[in-house]
């Protein structure tokens, strides 16, 4: 199988914490590992939303010109989702020439197709600042929920999307100014009110999406109003120039492609941009993404916070179907509720919570990554606390899959040697079957709860498999058996060893650099998946290993406390 698999794209404006990191890239991670441990050819993509008001604010406030700070910010995301173990093919960048030139062709077709209109509207601008105010340059209270830290475009509390003049107290974002007035401006909107039917019809027809994903597309589709036509230029420097297709556009002079438009097409783009720096061509990137090129045979997977389906079930899709031609479309939205800190939300100005380059000086990333994973945001919002994440690793990473690995490892080198020991071939057969019957079921589960996209339910049962080592440890009593019975002993440990490998094969997808630790310690290179109970063979009798360090340390009390101190809520 061929699977394409996008990960909503990051702003720019600076370093994301953890509920943002768990809302779309660590899923489509997981499910990328995965894909490719099964054997299927994988495309993972993956950008920095660089355009719009956050950019520009957060240069402004960084006293850099906005090109720089852009690229400066890249760089740094890149290296902190490299230290998390993203495993995209491509992180790319929506000021890409690529995306630049798919965004103005997309803007030509569906001004083809009669699918753009020009509107002469109204605008804020502010006098204190000299400037029209895009969506995102004003603040003010929702007159959907009450919450006064609304922006022009959306209210992130109720994911309500709004117009600058919807705002009560409006403000400028820039000077905090309430000098406001409303101007007319011309501007391009998309006539998406044109496609609700044929939207609707193709929502319908995806039966397996998630309830979440499905209802907050149908509720923008006809709730209310129903799905309005929306603006896609903006007054502003710094973005895509408007033009249709390769020709300036009239009376277009001097704006550009709101950043909602622009940055979707970043998933096509960072494709052809992937093509580009590994020396492909046109053809292996429109293999994934056009269908009269060989695309027709892709699963395509996006994965998201839910404050992002409305523009991934409804505006993207106008911008694809309505072009006419042969792109892919999704095929599964996965969608995530909102990961929660500590009693409150998580907060960039306020620095409440946990940011991922923090997480990564004081923890390993597997240690994240299995917490975030296994609580993951599916049915519901979740909540971190310090002391949920505490009793995760304690018991879960440290007593049950490490506790496993160091005391099969010291019991071996220790009684035998640091090599697989030598068994009668019957006993290992022996042992090897009882194990293999009580790991099948468990694995054939985990592998139907990944393929599904179920993150919960695959960490919960990944973790049941774990617990079988310590259970067949248990039952078996090496140790005591050894003291009788030094062959049997032999055989049971032989078998036991080759189940680090299989936990380190299973697990990669979760835990990825501890499943290399494990590989590297058993002195192998086998990521074989393990289809029947040969894979608690695949370590050969003398085949050497090292007894590893600590896998995963326990975290004590006091370490946890002053985490939850320093997390509170002070960040600059």
């Amino acid at each position: 199988m061929r699977v394409l698999i996008t990960s909503a794209i990051p702003y720019i404006n600076g370093i994301k914490h953890l509920g943002n990191l768990v809302g779309s890239q660590l899923p489509a991670d997981l499910y990328a590992r995965f894909m490719r441990a099964r054997g299927h050819e994988v495309m993972f993509l993956c950008a920095t939303d660089e355009h719009g008001t956050p950019a520009e604010l957060a240069a402004t406030k960084a006293g850099k010109p906005v090109a720089d700070f852009c690229a400066e910010m890249h760089e740094v995301q890149a290296t902190i989702a490299k230290g998390f173990g993203m495993s995209f093919d491509h992180f790319g960048r929506s000021s890409s020439p690529q995306n630049r030139e798919l965004t103005q062709y997309f803007a030509g077709k569906l001004a083809e197709n009669d699918l753009i209109a020009e509107v002469t509207g109204k605008q804020v601008y502010s006098n204190a600042d000299g400037r029209y105010l895009p969506d995102r340059y004003i603040e003010g209270t929702c007159p959907n929920c009450g919450y006064d830290g609304a922006r022009g475009d959306q209210c992130e509390n109720c994911t309500k999307q709004l117009d600058p003049t919807d705002l009560l107290e409006p403000r400028s974002a820039i000077s905090g100014s309430t000098d406001l007035e409303v101007r007319d401006t011309k501007h391009l909107h998309l006539r998406q009110s044109t496609m609700v039917d044929q939207l609707e019809a193709w929502i319908d027809s995806k039966k397996d999406w998630p309830t979440l994903t499905t209802s907050i597309a149908r509720k923008w589709l006809r709730d209310g109003d129903g799905l309005q036509d929306r603006g896609i230029t903006r007054d502003l420097d710094w973005g895509v120039p408007v033009k249709n297709g390769t020709e300036d556009w009239p009376g277009m002079e001097g704006k550009v492609f709101y950043v909602w438009f622009d940055a979707p097409i970043e998933y096509i783009a960072c494709a052809a941009e992937w093509a580009e720096a590994n020396g492909k061509s046109e053809a292996d990137w429109q293999r994934w993404w056009r269908t009269d090129k060989g695309a027709d045979d892709v699963k395509y997977v996006q994965f998201m916070g839910k404050d992002n389906v409305p523009f991934h079930t409804l505006s993207f899709p106008v911008t694809i179907l309505g072009s006419n031609e042969p792109w892919k479309l999704v095929d599964y939205i996965k969608s995530f509720n909102f990961l929660n800190y500590d009693g409150g939300q998580f907060s960039t100005s306020k620095g409440r919570g946990i940011f991922m380059d923090q997480a990564l000086e004081i923890l390993p990333a597997d240690y994240w990554r299995w917490w975030l994973l296994s609580h993951a945001p599916e049915n519901s919002d979740s909540e971190f606390t310090w002391e949920n994440f505490q009793s995760s690793v304690n018991k879960d990473l440290a007593n049950v899959l490490g506790n496993f690995i160091s005391r099969i490892t010291k019991f071996c080198r220790s009684k035998f040697s640091e090599a697989v020991p030598a068994a009668p071939l019957d006993a290992i057969a022996q042992e090897r079957a009882g194990l293999w019957a009580s790991l099948a079921p468990l694995i054939k589960e985990y592998e139907t709860h990944m393929e599904a996209m179920e993150v919960r339910k695959s960490a919960n049962t990944l973790r049941a498999i774990w617990v079988v080592g310590n259970e067949y440890l248990q039952n078996t009593a090496p140790w005591t058996v050894n003291k009788t019975d030094p062959e049997a002993a032999a055989a049971i440990v032989h078998v036991s060893l080759n189940l680090i490998r299989l936990f380190a094969v299973v697990s990669s997808p979760f835990i990825p650099h501890a499943a290399q630790q494990m590989m590297d310690d058993m002195h192998t290179d086998d990521w074989s998946w393990p289809e029947d109970e040969s894979a608690l063979s695949a370590l050969s009798t003398d085949h050497a290993f090292t007894v590893p360090e600590v896998l995963f340390a326990k975290i004590d009390d006091e370490t946890r406390e002053g985490w939850a101190e320093r997390f509170a809520g002070k960040r600059d």
